[in-house]
Order: C-alpha cells, then structure tokens, then sequence
C-alpha cells in the first residue's frame, strides 16, 4: 500500500464527557498541508481507529488534494470493548460533534468548510452529525451502514457519496435503500471486486480517489 506523509501532523486530545457526565478525553491527529481548502473528520467503525492504515492511506490521499484531515477515535479503548456503544450511533454522533467544535476553536481550521468520512457505524454517526451541524458541506461513506442513521436521514442536505464494494452484497443493499431516504444530493458508487474493508488490490486507492473528487468539489472556502 503506497503511504503519503502528512506535511504538519499533530497528536491532540479532544475534550468530551463519558456517559457519567465525567470529563474524558478522545485520541485524535490533525493533519495539516499547506494553505489547505478544507478539513475532513474521520468517523471510524468498529475494529478500526485513527491509527488504522487504512484510514491514514484515505487520509493522506485527501491531503494531497489539499485538504487536512482529524482522525478521531469516538470511544476510548475501554468504551470499545462495549459493543453497545460501537452501535449506539447518538453516542458517537455526540461525539463527532464535539470535534468538530473543537475544529471551530482551533485557528487552522475555524474557517474551513468540514467534510465527513464514515466508515461502518461511523457513517450512521457522520451523518446524523451532518444534519445537526450547519458547517458540515459533504459526507462520504465507505462501507457504511447510512440505514442506522435512521429519520436523520431525510434531515441531511449536504451531498453524500456512498462508497460500497461490489462484493459487499449486504452493505449494498442497505445503501441502496438508505439513498433514496437521503434529503439532498446523493450518489452510490459501487467499486468492483473490493469486498466490506476494501481489502483487494487498489480497491483502497479507488474508494480514496473518489472521495477526494467528492471532497474536491464540495468543500469550497466560505466567508466567515
């Protein structure tokens, strides 16, 4: 798998609040190249997190398109183990949210329109944040389940690109139903021979491309 080197990367905690109301931090890295067009927020699945290579290959795809990048893990390694949690997308939505308010407090990126990559239940959560948060200007989903974001759906307005592996018969099949419950621009696209973690060769690069073109042409510098 080719590897792309981020130009300025940092390793932060994001402040958030356990189910308790306790305080607690979430592990994240900012990626920034230069004089970036946007920022992309990472909402992972389960098994997978911001150390994941296949997220930082995504990633470093969309920086070379000019873009930063903030992958974020939703839940603490002890929340994971919980898989209630990996499923309850309010939870994760909430926590999305959170970064992305911590984006509008950090001055590299307060300004830059904020896309969405959701991977698995990540992409239930990206999308219910989509439809709360006004900054949000696209989403993309690999291997999604969009179908969990339920009557949230129709509240998303964005444009939404749907990424799924042809081999990923069910996932597909939950796409296509959830496209036509989405409330603004959608697409599917269906990449050939990659199966649900875009495991087969340049399946990876594919899903990566398209989400750069995706981010490319909608996430455009607005005024403040």
């Amino acid at each position: 798998m080719i590897t792309v080197a981020p130009r300025v990367e940092s390793t932060i905690a994001i402040p958030c609040r356990d189910r308790a109301g306790a305080p607690l931090d979430l592990a994240a890295t900012l990626a920034l190249p230069d004089d970036p067009h946007g920022v992309v927020v990472f909402a992972h699945g389960s098994g997978s997190g911001q150390t994941s290579p296949r997220n930082r290959f995504v990633a470093g795809v969309l920086r070379e398109a000019g873009l930063a990048t903030l992958l974020v893990d939703l839940l603490t390694p002890l929340e994971a183990e919980d898989r209630g949690n990996v499923f309850d997308i309010d939870l994760l939505a909430e926590r999305l949210l959170g970064a992305l308010a911590w984006l509008a407090s950090h001055a590299a990126t307060a300004t830059l329109p904020i896309g969405l990559f959701g991977a698995s239940t990540g992409a239930a959560a990206a999308l219910v944040a989509a439809s709360r948060e006004r900054r949000v200007a696209a989403v993309v989903s690999r291997g999604g389940r969009p179908d969990l974001a339920g009557a949230a759906l129709a509240r998303v307005h964005v444009p939404v690109l749907l990424l799924v592996g042809s081999r990923d018969e069910d996932v597909l099949e939950l796409n296509r139903r959830a496209l036509d419950h989405l409330g603004g621009e959608r697409q599917l696209a269906v990449v050939r021979g990659a199966s649900h973690l875009f495991e087969e060769e340049g399946t990876l690069a594919e899903a990566a491309r398209l989400a750069a073109e995706w981010f490319r042409r909608y996430l455009r510098a607005v005024p403040s």
